[in-house]
């Protein structure tokens, strides 16, 4: 199954989605920190979500670059994020295959799910409405 995932940072702090199956699973108020931290939040999430729907093979899809590659040990990954690769490599994998692959960002649901929340603005408040006394 495919998991797409993407974090978010901005100064109401990091978030992160996911989109897995048709559903879509967000986490917002994450406090400080920065988008890698949060890009970082986001792929332990998927695996994680890939482990509680136990899945065979899973697929994480991501559009960060700099965090896919330092999963796969490709780059070394910065001290300041090392507990979140430490964090990650203690998860267990699926019992099947697992791969994480880089996507562009115009192809990441997570990421589009992301900004339609950002771009979202929550209505007014409805007016009270009290009712007349009887007469």
């Amino acid at each position: 199954m495919k998991i797409f995932f993407d974090g978010g940072y901005s100064p109401a702090g990091m978030e992160y989605a996911l989109v897995a199956g048709g559903r879509t699973y967000m986490r917002r108020d994450l406090g400080e920190g920065s988008s890698m931290a949060a890009e970082w939040l986001a792929l332990i999430a998927a695996l994680t979500l890939a482990n509680d729907l136990a899945l065979p093979e899973a697929v994480l899809l991501g559009d960060a670059a700099a965090v896919i590659a330092q999963a796969h040990g490709a780059i070394r990954c910065p001290p300041a994020y090392r507990d979140h690769y430490e964090r990650f490599l203690a998860l267990p994998r699926p019992a099947g295959r697992l791969r994480i692959r880089y996507i562009k960002r115009t192809q990441n649901l997570a990421g589009i799910a992301l900004e339609a929340v950002q771009r979202w603005t929550p209505p007014a408040p409805l007016p009270t409405i009290t009712p007349s006394p009887r007469a």
